[in-house]
């Protein structure tokens, strides 16, 4: 009995699913047909994709954080390099630009000299500071010049502004040479004005020079112009010293108190002409 009517029952199945698929496909064709000849199916396309996209954001959702994440630390990295680069750069500019601007001044004060070396009948020679005296009492100075190339001591030094100093000690390749503001040195001078003669001398400050010689009745005043007067030698005449600054009178002392500045920047020199105004000691004629 039992399987008899298991015999029964499978060949009705087989035919029922056999024309289940055959309608299904013939459904699956006429729908096909419609949509393509008449897109009647358009509607029910767009709903059931309404439906899913907020399934597909889910879904998707994960790669594409990760591929945010990785898109912005890759960014940052790359603008972190990027950043490093540009500040590099930006040091080397700045440094460059430095530079740029140290010989650009030195340039200037070069083409300073050359402008003042045209205006010098006497025989010139440029020379570069090489050292400065630390000492705050005794304005000296080292230039890069030497008895080799016909310094002599006592030989005048002047830059485009005015006198500097003079030369005290001539070595073979150098040669120190003390500054006018220097306490111990005396420079003979005029006023270019009138012609008036006297002594300037240093104070020990870099920036005043004093006349300590002048009498309260002398034709001196402020903003007058002092000059080399040419006595004794040194200093040829008609170089710019100082600038008096300050006349003071005083009825019952002999001398009046004076005071000037140097015309040239003695503390920010760093190029020198040496005047050959004589012959270096020692030289002599050939027979």
């Amino acid at each position: 009995m039992v399987a008899s009517r298991r015999n029964n029952t499978n060949p009705a199945r087989i035919p029922a699913l056999g024309l289940r698929t055959l309608v299904l496909i013939g459904v699956s064709i006429v729908l096909m047909y419609l949509d393509h000849r008449e897109n009647h199916l358009d509607g029910i396309r767009k709903t059931i994709g309404a439906a899913v996209y907020p399934v597909q954001i889910v879904v998707d959702a994960p790669a594409r954080f990760w591929g945010w994440l990785g898109e912005s630390t890759t960014s940052r990295n790359e603008l972190e390099l990027e950043v490093g680069r540009l500040k590099a750069e930006r040091l080397l500019t700045n440094a460059r630009l430095q530079r740029l601007t140290a010989l650009e001044a030195e340039n200037a004060r070069l083409r300073a000299l050359l402008e003042a070396r045209t205006r010098v009948r006497d025989e010139v020679r440029v020379a570069e500071i090489l050292a400065v005296d630390a000492n705050p009492y005794e304005h000296n100075l080292v230039i890069g010049v030497g008895s080799r190339d016909g310094v002599y001591d006592g030989q005048a030094i002047v830059d485009a502004s005015g006198v500097v100093g003079q030369v005290i000690e001539t070595g073979l390749l150098t040669a120190q040479a003390v500054l006018i503001s220097d306490a111990d040195h005396a420079l003979p001078v005029e006023v270019n004005r009138n012609g008036l003669r006297t002594i300037a001398v240093g104070t020990g400050e870099i920036d005043r020079l004093d006349l300590p010689f002048l009498p309260n009745n002398a034709d001196v005043r402020a903003g007058d112009l002092l000059v080399t007067s040419g006595l004794g030698g040194a200093f040829p005449a008609g170089y710019p010293v100082a600038i008096v600054d300050q006349v003071t009178r005083i009825p019952q002392e002999p001398f009046a108190d004076v005071t000037a500045t140097p015309a040239a920047a003695l503390d920010q020199v760093r190029e020198v002409m040496l005047i050959w105004s004589q012959p270096p000691v020692g030289e002599g004629t050939e027979e």
